[in-house]
């Protein structure tokens, strides 16, 4: 971030509404919006934001399942995958039965 140019008064925002949204969204740098000299809000492009949006998801679920791990509350792998191959056989040799009896 360019300091001088990435941190705006509120006064220029209102003036200069149009040009800095093109500037946003050319240079995909977010503005920091100061009023009466302090920082109060930042104005970004809207896919910068939807990609932060989303990597905060992913570090959210990382961090439940850090926690989940910690507590014990986790399963090896090898046996997750063991559950899920029965599962599928038994549903397999339902399909199977209903399709001999459905003749």
């Amino acid at each position: 971030m360019i300091i001088s140019r990435d941190i705006k008064p509120i006064t220029y925002i209102k003036a200069n509404a149009a040009e800095l949204l093109k500037q946003i969204n050319e240079t995909r740098r977010p503005v920091v919006i100061t009023q009466n000299g302090e920082p109060r809000a930042v104005l970004q492009d809207l896919q910068s934001y939807d990609n932060m949006r989303n990597a905060i998801g992913i570090l959210k679920l990382v961090s439940q399942g850090e926690e989940d791990v910690k507590i014990g509350k986790s399963k090896a792998q090898q046996d997750v995958f063991a559950e899920i191959e029965k599962a599928l056989k038994e549903r397999m040799k339902s399909k199977q039965g209903s399709s001999e009896t459905g003749k």
